[in-house]
């Protein structure tokens, strides 16, 4: 793999990443709300107004057209297994700026998708 396809990846990879996070800072704003037919307008303005659920759609927005350069120039056989280093750098951040649990089990989890990235990006 080229390190501009290697790049590409990565980027689009770390922006899925970011906006998986903002979309989580945007709803620990709003907090717990119930999926019901009365919720439908105040709740979608909430979301729709939230600076940080703006920003994770539009992270989402930008690593689709990324993905789809990416894409352009590697195998989805090879490019899609890397998104698994997004499940590394979320569990990572997550527990930085959330404080969520990173148990040893998650731990070797992470380790074994480290390894898997390895083998595949070198095949």
């Amino acid at each position: 793999m080229k390190l501009l396809e290697f790049a590409l990846i990565l980027f689009g990879v770390l922006l899925n990443a970011v906006a998986q996070l903002c979309l989580k800072a945007g709803v620990r704003q709003i907090g717990h709300f119930d999926f019901s037919p009365a919720n439908i307008w105040p709740i979608g303005w909430k979301l729709a107004t939230n600076l940080p659920i703006f920003g994770g759609l539009s992270c989402y927005v930008v690593s689709v057209v990324v993905w789809i350069l990416a894409l352009s120039r590697v195998e989805v056989s090879v490019a899609y297994p890397m998104l698994s280093i997004g499940y590394v750098v979320n569990a990572l951040l997550a527990w930085w700026l959330f404080g969520e649990m990173l148990t040893a089990q998650r731990l070797m989890g992470i380790a074994v998708i480290i390894v898997g990235v390895v083998l595949v990006a070198r095949s």
